[in-house]
């Protein structure tokens, strides 16, 4: 999780108007906290703040949004009923829903992701906490900002799908190409890879599910270690989804344990993932420093530490999510002879750290979501293309 000061918007040449943001949720208390901290920033505006989903509903054709941050549990109408009927009237409105870190709250995000919500942000349980207050915003006025950028580059309001429109575990449909220039490719390590590495943050867990139905013949023969930016509780529903949608066992690392193939390991939410050589083996090391690129889990530390066990053995991939996590680790693991694939802009719900990557010059293939898995399987089989 973050825990870094709201950085600045874009320069003023490059903003359009400020991203309107309707602000929903029971809380006098946090409409007011979110409301002061949206007006603060000069690239957005509260366009409402509302007390329940039925108050959104009935009004968001006049209040005209183009973010809304929407509570779970309200009077009335509650987030995940409200969200169908808010896209149904705004079809390209992005909706971040909030909500406290509990196990049934953490289970609503997920099925508010697969019916078009954007994304998610876990709410501290007491805004009294500096620390929770200051991560709280700083994350919420990130998602704001990044995701707002996205739908209005891709398409004008009135004409657009929902941003992250899913069909159970399907990742969104691509939005339209964006024009990019060419980037620089390597060659694949001629060495062949002995474990997938993921990392991901906003958009990640649909892309997640998505991947992992394709990579059968990876995960029988070879581990895979994913770190994806989420909270504790969060990342245990993860991988419960992962397990379910690959059909093979897929959990919550656990320290000390060993890696083998056939799993899929995920770093638990504050905690970063590690590994080590353990004798023979290769084992699992959690610890609970400080933030990396403002996260907790953060992507380099599992990239930067697999290059020690596997050297230039080491695949990784780079998917959807803000910033630039995993780019120095990507750097590394390509330094000591190993790959890098990052998700290309299209199909990433935030261009961020596969961009990085992908404008780093390490990648070895920059690609679709709907055809990293593909390649993922040949390349594994021997492949070197």
């Amino acid at each position: 999780m973050s825990v870094a000061l709201t950085s600045s918007p874009p320069p003023s040449s490059a903003r359009q108007e400020p991203l309107r943001v309707m602000v929903v949720d029971d809380s006098v208390v946090i409409r007011g906290l979110i409301s002061r901290w949206i007006a603060s920033e000069s690239d957005m505006v509260v366009a409402a703040s509302l007390r329940t989903g039925l108050d959104a509903v009935n009004q968001i054709e006049r209040v005209n949004p183009d973010v809304a941050v929407l509570d779970i549990e309200m009077p009335e109408l509650d987030g995940i009923s409200a969200l169908p009927q808010l896209l149904a009237k705004k079809r390209n409105l992005i909706i971040i829903m909030a909500s406290t870190l509990t196990r049934r709250n953490a289970e609503i995000s997920f099925k508010a992701l697969s019916l078009g919500a954007a994304d998610y942000i876990p709410k501290p349980e007491s805004t009294r906490e500096a620390t929770a207050a200051e991560t709280f915003h700083h994350d919420l006025i990130q998602k704001i900002r990044s995701l707002g950028a996205k739908v209005r580059r891709t398409a004008p309001a009135s004409s657009s799908p929902p941003p992250m429109l899913v069909k159970e575990h399907l990742a969104r449909p691509a939005l339209a190409p964006v024009a990019q220039p060419q980037l620089m490719r390597r060659p694949f390590s001629m060495q062949a890879p002995r474990v997938l590495l993921i990392g991901s943050s906003t958009g990640g867990p649909q892309a997640l599910m998505a991947l992992v139905t394709e990579l059968g013949p990876v995960i029988d023969r070879f581990p895979v270690l994913i770190t994806q930016h989420m909270p504790p509780t969060f990342t245990t529903i993860l991988a419960e989804h992962l397990a379910r949608s690959s059909h093979r066992p897929a959990h919550e690392a656990v320290d000390g344990e060993i890696v083998k193939a056939g799993r899929i390991y995920l770093a638990p939410g504050g905690r970063h993932m590690r590994v080590v050589r353990h004798g023979a083996e290769v084992a699992i090391a959690l610890d609970d420093g400080p933030p990396v690129n403002f996260c907790k889990p953060a992507v380099d530390p599992l990239f930067s530490s697999a290059i020690d066990v596997w050297q230039a053995g080491v695949l990784a991939v780079v998917l959807t999510g803000m910033g630039s996590d995993g780019m120095r680790g990507g750097k590394e693991i390509v330094a000591a002879g190993g790959s890098v694939i990052a998700q290309d802009e299209a199909s990433s719900v935030v261009w961020g750290m596969p961009g990085a990557a992908a404008n780093a010059g390490i990648c070895a293939a920059i690609l679709p979501l709907n055809q990293i898995g593909s390649k993922l399987v040949r390349v594994f089989a021997g492949d070197r293309s």
